[in-house]
């Protein structure tokens, strides 16, 4: 039986922050951006937000038609595609002070992030991929990213992402990805795996 799956718009966006915020609560790198259980229930929630507004403005979200799982990708150009020098960008530093002022963490992991994104070749991102809690291991997210790989692989374009948890990088290298560079230690936190996915042939 397939995963029904359709496209997000903005009429979703209530039910993918509630989904995303759920489905991270427990993930290493939430754990580390917003140390303590009460911390991150009460704060979490808008940094998943800020991505989902700016994956919707910008990008593109699937979700699942029962709203147990999203992917949230965005179409990259070749070229700097605005990470440039991470200390001279000020994306990371205007994502903190929308969501959390006082959370330098917040904006340095954006910059670690955009420091080793690949450049020169056009591709698709996956930012970031939810399944609530209680649906994971049913294969939700491998169906939500694999109808985008299907894609990337009629039209010739790879993709990347940035596992944030063993379990996670496993599932991707099920599905080709393979590691692109050495992984990001966060400071004084866990690891994250940035990993790159060659268009396969037919």
């Amino acid at each position: 039986m397939g995963v029904a799956i359709r496209a997000a718009g903005d009429g979703d966006r209530e039910l993918l922050v509630r989904l995303l915020d759920e489905a991270f609560q427990d993930d290493p790198v939430s754990g580390w951006v917003f140390p303590g259980t009460e911390y991150r229930r009460t704060t979490h929630h808008r940094l998943m937000g800020a991505f989902t507004d700016i994956v919707l403005a910008e990008g593109h979200i699937d979700v699942t038609e029962d709203g147990s799982a999203c992917a949230l990708w965005m179409s990259m150009p070749a070229g700097d595609h605005g990470a440039g020098d991470p200390a001279d960008d000020e994306g990371p530093a205007q994502l903190r002070r929308a969501v959390d002022p006082e959370n330098e963490r917040v904006e340095t992991i954006g910059r670690l992030t955009a420091g080793v994104h690949p450049t020169g070749r056009a591709h698709e991102y996956l930012w970031m991929i939810g399944v609530l809690p209680g649906r994971q291991g049913e294969g939700l997210g491998t169906a939500l990213i694999g109808s985008v790989l299907d894609r990337c692989d009629r039209e010739g374009l790879p993709a990347y992402l940035e596992a944030s948890s063993v379990r996670s990088r496993l599932l991707y290298e099920r599905l080709g990805f393979v590691q692109a560079c050495e992984p990001l230690q966060l400071p004084g936190g866990p690891r994250m795996w940035p990993m790159w996915r060659e268009p396969r042939t037919p």
